[in-house]
């Protein structure tokens, strides 16, 4: 069904497909054009773009997506990677037309969707689209997934139509799924995931797949089982909250917690992400209402550091320059879209600061340091600190990305960082450094706790046990080589009739652990499991145990 737009609407949107074709030099045709097939890795870099959903939810229309798209291009982002502008939830009608097709909701789109997508690609960017794996979207409307009480599905279907429109990027939500009485919700996202990634591949166009499964289990044990199959399918996923959105009502409202949040439960799972396959914390909201200059500052930084995609959500046209200059900084940036793809370590975590730490392309290294606290925090952190050897004559050349100010020859890194503010330097080690050694904490999540960071995430401390994170050096370790877990005092995690204990390092297996996709820490010797002495909630002592499938008290996130 389709309905007559008003005259303004006809007006407004045959000006703006103008400007964007005048742009494009009249060639949109080619822009929109994809080759059938793409042999390379897709999303080998985390994606960037834009999305309504944190800013506008299901308040937009057809002209404020064209508007985005175009501030976009206007302010620089665009050239900085921001290149892909995705529609989400509310873009459709509630019911199908009588060939089974999706429809545009005719109050946002009166043209419909696929006029969109040419005016986006007449800016050379990207164009995006949203749906469900259900029988029906988190907003109710029609969703690709089977009907309530099971039947056809319509992946391939609907698959077809947006590679019709000229979708480049899909983001697949997971609301309403009818699961089968005999089935486990699990078993009915794998399979409702794995039919979209079929059909996405065989509709001739190069569409790159954002899943939203992980984000509906998090907080079970299932949420791991889910992060290990995802990537199977396609290249990014959301594994957690959504970021709080902007409202219009009470546009003042503090955000930075979220950021946090978001920031807290996607640090430990760096081991589902490599190239081609990314974790998700969800949108940058850095600029927009709600955060201060100092909290943009700290997204940003954060997420480069994670490998985390970049999907803008705000409203473009309304960032200040300020905020412009923040999220379009090239040196973070390029930490983000680093070619190695590594999810940072956290080398300290402390009640008020975490410093991370990452490797980058051609030996270069990433440091971040986060300030939570609400008073100024004073760092200076050494070479040995990030694992480099303990040498007098190890050197460091520095840059500050914020300020661009770099130093030469530096023996540590000092800042002054103030309260929510994050300090990011890139690193180049003198050749007398080494390579750095896997040094860092050990956590566990703590389930049952308040979402934030001082209660999420428990430190392994020397000698051994579990407790909130200080900040000492008792809760730094060194994996090794040949895995064993070295603390700070140069003494090893060891196993010893059945129980763990520090003992002098040495080249046996009582002393040798593996970490498995499942974040066990398995006892090579004895193939048990490494376990916190409680149930998760509150745990203390360790005990080395048999494995248990997802048990919270035997999951772990090591350095990187």
């Amino acid at each position: 069904m389709t309905t007559r737009a008003s005259s303004r609407q006809r007006f407004l949107f045959v000006i703006v497909s103008a400007v964007l074709l005048a742009c494009a030099g009249g060639r949109a045709d080619r822009i929109v054009a994809a080759p059938a097939s793409d042999s390379r890795l897709l999303a080998a870099t985390p994606p960037m773009g834009w999305n309504d959903w944190a800013h506008y939810q299901c308040n937009y229309t057809a002209q404020d997506i064209l508007a985005n798209a175009q501030a976009l291009v206007n302010t620089g982002l665009a050239a900085r990677g921001y290149d892909t502008v995705t529609i989400d939830d509310c873009w459709m009608q509630k019911d199908r037309d009588p060939q089974g097709d999706l429809q545009a909701d005719p109050r946002r789109f009166p043209d419909g969707i696929e006029p969109i997508a040419r005016a986006v690609h007449a800016l050379g960017l990207k164009f995006g689209i949203y749906e469900d794996a259900g029988y029906a979207t988190c907003g109710g409307f029609a969703g690709s997934g089977e009907p309530k009480g099971g039947g056809p599905d319509h992946f391939l279907q609907d698959a077809k139509l947006f590679a019709s429109w000229g979708v480049d990027y899909l983001k697949l939500d997971g609301c309403n799924l009818y699961v089968p009485k005999d089935s486990s919700e699990n078993e009915v996202y794998r399979k409702a995931y794995a039919a979209e990634s079929a059909a996405l591949k065989t509709v001739g166009r190069t569409i790159v797949f954002s899943e939203s499964a992980p984000a509906y289990f998090q907080g079970t044990p299932v949420w791991y089982d889910v992060l290990s199959w995802i990537g199977g399918y396609g290249q990014l996923w959301r594994e957690g909250d959504d970021m709080a959105n902007y409202h219009a009502k009470r546009p003042g409202n503090p955000r930075f917690r979220s950021v946090l949040w978001n920031y807290a439960y996607n640090l430990p799972l760096g081991r589902f992400q490599k190239p081609g396959n990314w974790n998700d914390p969800d949108f940058v909201i850095g600029g927009d209402d709600g955060l201060s200059v100092a909290e943009t500052r700290s997204q940003l930084a954060l997420w480069s550091m994670m490998s985390a995609p970049l999907i803008l959500s705000s409203d473009v046209a309304r960032l200040s320059p300020e905020a412009v200059a923040i999220l379009g900084n090239k040196a973070i940036i390029a930490v983000d879209q680093d070619a190695l793809g590594s999810m940072a370590t956290l080398v300290q975590r402390s009640p008020s600061t975490d410093i991370l730490f990452k490797p980058l392309e051609g030996g270069d290294y990433a440091v971040a340091v986060l300030n939570r606290g609400t008073e100024p925090v004073r760092i200076e952190r050494h070479p040995a600190d990030f694992g480099f050897a303990l040498n007098p004559e190890c050197r460091l050349d520095t840059q500050d990305l914020w300020s661009g100010t770099k130093q030469s020859a530096a023996t540590a890194l000092e800042a002054d960082i103030a309260s929510h503010e994050t300090a990011i330097w890139r690193l180049h080690p003198a050749p007398s450094c080494g390579r750095p050694t896997r040094t860092g904490t050990i956590t566990m999540v703590a389930t049952g706790r308040q979402r934030d960071i001082a209660s999420y995430s428990l430190c392994l401390v020397a000698p051994g046990h579990v407790e909130n994170c200080a900040g000492t050096p008792e809760e730094t370790w060194t994996v090794t080589a040949s895995g064993a877990l070295k603390s700070a005092e140069g003494r090893c995690l060891a196993v010893v009739d059945g129980k763990p204990e520090m003992q002098p390092c040495a080249p046996t297996n009582a002393q040798a652990w593996d970490f498995t996709l499942a974040g066990n820490l398995v006892d090579r010797e004895d193939h048990e499991c490494l376990s916190a002495g409680g149930t998760g909630t509150e745990p203390d002592g360790l005990s080395v145990k048999a494995c248990g499938h997802n048990q919270p008290n035997q999951i772990w996130s090591l350095p990187n």
